[in-house]
């Protein structure tokens, strides 16, 4: 329990230092490790399910996809389209693809395992990125607090009232009841704290938005799980000690960013 508490706190103070007070190169540096980082623990999971997986093609497509999000590029460069990016990755991995199979029924699953990085991690951490350019620290913090405290209050309320299992098959230990606290407490502070830092945003919006990110944020949770357990893996990996690896930690950010991204930029 040390060892945890520890690592929490010291994984707080860094994203408090990154999403504050790193200029915005350093950020896309940070953005873009964690999604090579996520792609490293991916593949663990695809090997675990003994499917093929070309982790280099992979890698670069989902850190090329997160990176186009950036409004200037590395060093002033220019920003590379996020359709070319897709597309490019469509083509190349589909083609490897046909190089790589040798036979059997799983064609289907693992081109779409090799696919999938550039969605499931590229695009949330690019959008993480471009809300930090375009609205500011104080939009993107919301977003990551409202997820830490729902996921607190998700433990603390199932672990006290907890008696209905929310997806027995996916996590035994997820209620229905810790669900509900998960989802009143973190629109609760979304709502409060919006007041502040995203003070355009009219309170039915915020309300709306608090909801749905905080749903989202536990969909995305039980997501990673439904992968971990299907590949037969408890955690990730052990990076973070006490905490698993990297997804473990932002599996629900990534289910959460996007529409959190669509709202604030189209909405």
């Amino acid at each position: 329990m040390t060892t945890r508490i520890i690592s929490g706190v010291v994984m707080i103070a860094l994203t408090v230092a990154a999403v504050w007070y790193s200029p915005a190169w350093l950020f896309l540096v940070i953005a873009l490790v964690l999604v090579a980082l996520s792609c490293h623990e991916y593949g663990g999971l695809v090997r675990a399910s003994d499917l093929p997986y070309p982790a280099t093609l992979a890698t670069a497509a989902a850190v090329l996809t997160c990176a186009s999000f950036a409004r200037d590029g590395f060093g002033g460069a220019g920003r590379v389209p996020l359709d070319l990016v897709l597309m490019t990755a469509f083509v190349a991995i589909g083609a490897l693809s046909l190089g790589a199979w040798r036979g059997g029924t799983n064609a289907l699953a693992s081109a779409a395992a090799a696919l999938l990085p550039c969605l499931y991690f590229g695009l949330p951490l690019g959008a993480m990125l471009a809300i930090r350019e375009s609205d500011g620290p104080p939009a993107l913090f919301l977003l990551m607090l409202t997820v830490i405290v729902s996921d607190s209050a998700q433990y603390f309320t199932g672990r006290a009232f907890g008696r209905r299992k929310l997806a027995e098959t996916i996590s035994p230990k997820k209620t229905i009841e810790g669900a509900y606290g998960g989802v009143f407490f973190g629109t609760l502070l979304f709502v409060v704290l919006g007041g502040y830092w995203l003070p355009a945003m009219p309170l039915w919006l915020r309300v709306l938005l608090g909801v749905t990110v905080v749903a989202l944020g536990i969909v995305g949770d039980l997501f990673e799980s439904m992968l971990k357990r299907s590949a037969g893996v408890k955690d990730s990996s052990s990076l973070i000690p006490g905490h698993g690896g990297v997804l473990d930690r932002i599996d629900a950010l990534l289910f959460a960013a996007p529409v959190y991204y669509i709202v604030l930029m189209h909405v």
